[in-house]
């Protein structure tokens, strides 16, 4: 199959043909004619398929051929600033014969560009790219009209669920005409998702392509590692291998400024990507990492579904993504448009069994890679059961209190700074422990003052 059996209009034939697509992947070839015959549609598909395409395209030929074009003809919701700026982008590529228009409408922007979003929507376009929060700001404005909208576009629903969006979403379509087409797009299916789908679609169709499973051209590495080994790994790592396009994903902003000042020292082109930088320097961060003028970029997992640069060569997961979802996000930058890469995992003993959950989602063991002289491995954490088996009798013969906290030094190698115990520090313990015990036998038991939890307490 070729693009050519879909009929499209001339005009976004040519810019497809221009932009060197010649041949649908899965999901573009699934979607498309069910797109083109009207129907609403769930689609689940990993990052990295060519889903984006796979609604423009129909889409926009739809538009091409309309006698009396809507203010607005379509409407996509996106979870992020960058995912919007991404998709808007595409458009432009596709629609550069077309005559298309499109805006994307997201928000941390000057006023210059809060302005020209009012104008488009004022005035007119045939795409609109939107992130819910902002859209809704524009609607409380009393500019937008969605009531002649054909065509209503969910892309990464699931993300949008996850970032709180729902009620955001629910209030957009009740203002968009009831006789849209609706299309959902999503990597993963959770049972929310589908009650949510419920709720928005008309007798859909649906689409599963390659759920949960990373690309094939990706090579996956894990490394067991302490936390205090991650960072001159990471160093090792990126000076004795020829990578000329890199994402190092954590999971903490703080970490990921961290991560910047680190490396910087090595006199490498690098550049943390947070939300503490402003618009502007996001998008020219991104702007340069695209054109390979930047080497190394450091992020969360925003950048996991909201960048899309073709030619990356390594993903480095400075910590194990939390949800197994996100990690096939995280490594599905790499290997893309039928392209290799390389994935590598850092996991701690406190990750593994993490990290065991992400294995078994992909049904697949990632491969552990030998640690480079001079780096210590992650010491091996007994399992939880053993432990609690293991200290029962120490709870009986201390008054119900563990010894867990008096461990070696070697049995918490994640840790942060762990003072060494003495012989004498324990002893003294043990003693102050005794003498209550003395002082209640002799005498009626005193009552006992009441401890209540308190937020701070809980947070130390």
């Amino acid at each position: 199959m070729t693009f050519s059996d879909f009929n499209f209009d001339i005009n976004l034939f040519e810019g497809l043909a221009s932009m060197g697509f010649k041949t649908p992947t899965p999901i573009q070839a699934e979607t498309i004619p069910i797109i083109q015959s009207n129907h609403d549609l769930i689609a689940c598909a990993q990052t990295g398929t060519g889903k984006t395409a796979s609604y423009l395209l129909p889409v926009m030929d739809a538009i091409c051929r309309m006698e009396q074009r809507p203010t607005i003809s379509a409407l996509v919701l996106a979870p992020t600033r960058e995912l919007a700026m991404q998709i808007d982008q595409q458009v432009e590529g596709l629609a550069y014969f077309a005559g298309i228009t499109s805006m994307a409408i997201y928000g941390g922007g000057d006023g210059i560009g809060y302005e020209q979003q009012r104008k488009a929507l004022r005035e007119g376009v045939d795409i609109v790219i939107a992130t819910p929060g902002r859209l809704i700001a524009h609607m409380s404005s009393g500019i937008v009209r969605l009531n002649e909208i054909k065509f209503l576009v969910l892309d990464e629903a699931d993300r949008m669920l996850d970032m709180g969006f729902k009620d955001d979403i629910n209030r957009i379509v009740r203002e968009v005409s009831s006789e849209r087409q609706t299309m959902l797009f999503s990597a993963t299916m959770p049972p929310k998702i589908r009650a949510f789908a419920k709720t928005l679609l008309k007798d859909p169709k649906q689409v599963n392509i390659a759920i949960s499973q990373p690309a094939q051209g990706i090579v996956q590495q894990q490394y067991r590692v302490g936390d205090n080994q991650k960072t001159p790994l990471l160093k090792q790592i990126l000076q004795s291998g020829d990578f000329r396009s890199v994402i190092v994903f954590s999971s903490t902003k703080e970490k990921v400024k961290s991560l910047g000042r680190e490396l910087s020292k090595l006199e490498l082109a690098v550049q943390p990507f947070h939300s503490d930088l402003a618009q502007e320097e996001r998008e020219q961060i991104l702007l340069r990492f695209r054109n390979k003028q930047l080497p190394i970029l450091i992020g969360t997992d925003v950048l996991s579904r909201g960048i899309d640069v073709v030619g990356i060569d390594l993903v480095v997961n400075y910590d194990v993504p939390p949800d197994p979802e996100d990690y096939i996000h995280r490594i599905g930058r790499t290997a893309r448009a039928e392209r290799t890469g390389t994935a590598i995992t850092f996991v701690n003993s406190r990750d593994s069994r993490r990290f065991l959950a992400i294995e078994r989602l992909m049904e697949r063991k990632v491969e552990e890679a030998p640690l480079p002289e001079g780096i210590e491995a992650a010491a091996e954490v007994p399992d939880h059961h053993e432990r609690r088996r293991g200290n029962q009798p120490n709870r009986k013969r201390h008054g119900g209190k563990s010894k867990h906290h008096q461990a070696p030094k070697a049995a918490h190698p994640e840790g942060g700074t762990t003072v060494a115990a003495t012989d004498e520090k324990p002893d003294s313990q043990k003693k102050k422990k005794k003498r209550p015990f003395k002082r209640r036998n002799k005498g009626p038991k005193p009552d006992a003052p009441q401890h209540v939890d308190t937020p701070s307490s809980e947070a130390s």
